[in-house]
């Protein structure tokens, strides 16, 4: 019997923050494709970069690029995946979008594999969506509660790291923390707006600061974010009149995206019982110790693959309630890594 081709996939964007990332995660993880193809814009054409130990060279983007190529992971901004996925598509190659853009395109699946795998095969457009790297820091979570006691409503607080907003954001509150060190010890840094004198991508100081605040506004007051995790978590789990509120907040940690989260279910959830379904979930370390002050923080998850849940708590006021806090590295489950595990299932198919 002949051997099966391995499918060949493409890159794109892969001298980005997240494309960066990705490199490392096809590097790390079983090898499931042929040819591993490196695209980028023309200015960086032509770069080496390392990948499973072989050092390959961008190319440009371009039509031509896609031939060839069967699956295509894009890490790029909106504007090109918009234009080039379809271009992509209509050369033969499975698109893995990792921008916002067709997310809630109702022709376009958004797909977590330890929540929806089955979705990434009704892809009439050729695309499939990853979902937004806070989503995801908590769909998966929410998804195996889902399945165990059924999800009715969701109040969501995030706390949101600075590289949510791109290199952008790692940079700026770098400078700003430098800034805040640089004063003596009896200056003030009351005034955060005298000391640090460029607050970059964020509406105020971040450094020493919480901004309640992340994305664009959108209608009634909501952020761009806010909305996509209420939007996003219904597509997701299937479920279009699921109950979603978020409050979105960004905070002076660098990467590792936090949720705290407050799930009301259809039947009655003890918190034994939900951490027996947490310990058990793929995807997902439970670390829920209170007594020994053992819970997950964003210091402790950068680098990790699986969202880290703690805190569990059954609500005061209602059994059919549970409290808990998860945190999720936002460059690798809430980016890099989900798409790598969309595309996965796309290979799979390669093999049968």
């Amino acid at each position: 019997m002949a051997k099966k081709k391995l499918p060949t996939l493409a890159v794109v964007g892969a001298t980005g923050a997240v494309g960066t990332v990705m490199l490392g995660i096809l590097t790390e993880r079983k090898n499931v494709y042929g040819e591993i193809r490196l695209i980028a814009s023309a200015r960086s054409a032509g770069k080496k970069l390392m990948c499973r130990g072989e050092e390959l060279t961008v190319v440009a983007l371009s039509p031509e690029a896609f031939d060839g190529v069967d699956i295509a992971m894009f890490d790029v901004p909106d504007e090109v995946s918009e234009e080039w996925a379809p271009i992509a598509a209509a050369r033969g190659a499975v698109v893995v979008d990792n921008s916002g853009t067709f997310r809630m395109d109702p022709k376009v699946p958004l797909v977590v594999p330890e929540v929806n795998p089955k979705d990434a095969k009704k892809r009439p457009k050729g695309i499939i969506s990853n979902p937004n790297c806070t989503t995801l820091s908590m769909i998966v979570a929410m998804g195996a509660l889902n399945k165990a006691f059924g999800l009715k409503e969701l109040v969501v607080a995030s706390y949101q790291a600075a590289s949510g907003a791109g290199q952008p954001g790692i940079d700026s509150l770098r400078e700003q923390i430098a800034a805040v060190a640089g004063t003596t010890a009896g200056e003030s840094t009351s005034d955060l707006r005298s000391i640090v004198k460029d607050s970059g991508p964020f509406p105020a100081p971040l450094a020493l600061n919480v901004i309640p605040w992340a994305g664009s506004l959108k209608e009634d007051g909501y952020t761009s974010e806010e909305l996509k995790v209420r939007n996003e978590s219904r597509k997701i789990l299937g479920m279009p009149k699921l109950k979603v509120s978020a409050t979105c907040v960004r905070v002076p940690v660098m990467t590792t995206h936090s949720l705290a989260v407050h799930a009301t279910f259809k039947s009655e959830v003890t918190r034994k019982a939900a951490q027996k379904i947490l310990s058990k979930a793929p995807g997902i370390i439970l670390e829920d110790d209170p007594e020994n002050k053992k819970f997950p923080t964003p210091n402790d998850v950068v680098g990790t693959d699986p969202t880290w849940v703690g805190r569990v708590r059954q609500s005061l006021d209602d059994k059919k309630s549970l409290d808990l806090f998860l945190c999720g590295d936002n460059l690798r489950k809430g980016a890099a890594l989900n798409t790598a595990q969309i595309a996965e299932l796309v290979a799979a198919e390669f093999s049968k």
